[in-house]
């Protein structure tokens, strides 16, 4: 059963939400206006009682990323040094040392954010973040391998098919 009507945003500064609240007894899922993680969009709450079976795949999907991508971004990433500098400029003492290394890593990762929806790249750029001393193709195929699920949703679709359910 879905709750009559669309809340403001019922969650607290955690994100979380008072599910006896938002989903009282007979109600499986509300609708609410998100104002933290996707702003403006409208997401579902769900009730204890919502979901009655899980299934789980590998995040990213194994041996999807895009081979060409990753081969310039682990070639590029090889030419440049990782050797940790302070950051420099007027704001120097707000922003965190970084290699020259991992900031083409972020640019990489940004350019891939900018092929998605508008709504899904700032928290693509978080999750490709490229991390201090990371190792250059791990990273290149993570990175290509989550853009892959947004990409072609068909494949996790796929999976999932795959994957037999387990009820909770």
């Amino acid at each position: 059963m879905v709750r009559e009507r669309w809340l403001v945003d019922p969650s607290n500064f955690a994100g979380d939400v008072v599910l006896d609240e938002v989903c009282p007894p007979g109600v499986d899922v509300a609708r609410y206006l998100n104002y933290h993680e996707d702003p403006g969009g409208l997401s579902l709450a769900l009730g204890r009682g919502a979901i009655a079976t899980v299934q789980r795949i590998a995040v990213p999907l194994p041996d999807v990323w895009d081979g060409g991508w990753v081969r310039d971004a682990v070639t590029a990433l090889k030419g440049v040094s990782g050797a940790v500098v302070p950051a420099t400029g007027k704001l120097a003492r707000f922003k965190r040392p970084s290699s020259p290394r991992a900031v083409l890593g972020r640019e990489f990762g940004a350019s891939l954010a900018d092929r998605l929806p508008v709504n899904l790249r700032d928290q693509f750029v978080l999750a490709a973040e490229f991390a201090e001393g990371e190792e250059s193709e791990q990273w290149a195929r993570r990175t290509s391998g989550l853009f892959g699920l947004m990409d072609d949703p068909n494949r996790v679709l796929a999976a999932l098919d795959r994957q037999d359910p387990r009820e909770v």
